[in-house]
């Protein structure tokens, strides 16, 4: 099968530059490289093609003898020739593979790494009391635990394990093809690094098994929903005695029946009674500490006015400072009045207007409509 031009490999134009050249081969490279595409033939075979083209045409030499000859440029070229072949026994390709893919070898590394637990999570529920004053609370999460029979070790009682033969115990194992070498994790340890030949019945060689672990979880002062508490070392223990994972508690606060939150400020809506409005006086006001407060209402208080409690709202999260409780008057009209409350306020009507807001509407209709005729 004839080989494909080198430019449309690539998907660059024959004028493209040097960056855009590189850049263009480090995207088909990342997308088709052998780790991420494991057991992939079509995918191997493009990232060999793509690195292939890309070793010719980032040499201005080999990438004019291309331009003027085609793939015949490095047909039967030796590699004392300076020719295809030769390229590769240099270290450009080696330093650039080096260098765009050593994130898999790392990321991939068998041992004490491949062994580490998985983090953990747990939702818990507070109300907006245990929010506001801080609360202990035992938790209940099933996760797997270091096995008590082997230690966290996977083998069993008067065994151990033993070194992985195949890949000499660094979990990966390296492949030739064709000029550049591939690295896996090694099937026969899967990628720990060592083999246990008698394994331990009670976690079955993997060092842990499941078990329900009541946790103390001190929820401080302040939290709000979505606040995160990390309890490390109390996650997933690792495979064969690898680094636990850490355990993450997600808090949501609990809706009050009364009492609505706005970050640190407390916000409720008091109903007054018609005459405490008119004539001020003091109300009783319920606080997030489980107390009443008084709070003093100016006479003439209007139904929607907000009254600022300095200093009553909730804490703030690891702050030597509160937040405040907004109060807002809902005036409340009487009903189911007697008789004698009627005819006094009948009376009270009689005596004149003492509403300036209606008054002040009821002048401005009268001129819109004065206006119009």
């Amino acid at each position: 099968m004839s080989k494909r031009d080198y430019y449309e490999v690539l998907g660059v134009s024959r004028d493209t530059d040097e960056k855009d050249l590189k850049t263009a081969y480090r995207k088909l490279a990342m997308k088709n490289h052998p780790d991420r595409n494991p057991d992939d033939e079509a995918a191997a075979e493009r990232f060999r093609e793509a690195t292939e083209a890309y070793e010719v045409l980032k040499d201005s030499q080999k990438r004019a003898a291309y331009d003027r000859m085609g793939h015949a440029a490095f047909e039967n070229a030796g590699a004392g020739a300076g020719g295809f072949g030769g390229g590769f026994g240099g270290g450009g390709f080696s330093d650039i593979f080096d260098q765009m893919f050593s994130e898999f070898s790392r990321g991939a590394r068998g041992g004490q790494a491949d062994r580490a637990g998985n983090d953990l999570r747990y939702d818990l529920n507070v109300s907006l009391e245990e929010a506001f004053s801080g609360v202990q609370r035992d938790v209940t999460v099933n996760v797997a635990v270091g096995c008590d029979s082997c230690e966290g070790s996977g083998a069993s009682d008067g065994s151990h394990p033993q070194t992985c033969g195949t890949c000499g115990g660094s979990g990966r194992v390296r492949a030739q093809q064709g000029f550049f070498a591939v690295e896996r994790t090694c099937h026969a340890c899967q990628g720990m690094g060592q083999v246990i030949s008698d394994p331990c019945r009670s976690c079955g060689g993997e060092g842990r098994v499941m078990q329900n672990k009541v946790l103390s979880v001190s929820v401080p002062a302040g939290v709000d929903t979505g606040t995160r508490i990390r309890l490390s070392g109390k996650g997933e223990a690792g495979l064969r005695g690898g680094q636990p994972g850490d355990l993450y508690i997600f808090i949501s606060v609990d809706r009050h029946p009364i009492l609505d939150r706005d970050g640190a400020d407390i916000m409720c809506r008091i109903p007054v009674p018609m005459t405490t409005a008119a004539l001020g006086g003091a109300i009783e006001v319920p606080t997030v500490e489980g107390r009443l407060a008084r709070l003093t209402i100016e006479p003439g208080t209007q139904s929607g006015r907000r009254f600022r409690m300095r200093g009553k709202g909730m804490p703030v999260l690891r702050r030597n400072t509160r937040g405040d409780q907004i109060v807002e008057v809902q005036v409340e009209t009487p009903t189911n009045l007697t008789k004698k409350q009627k005819d006094l306020l009948t009376q009270f009507a009689d005596a004149g207007d003492t509403s300036p807001e209606t008054d002040s509407f009821l002048k401005r209709v009268r001129r819109i409509w004065a206006d119009d005729s």
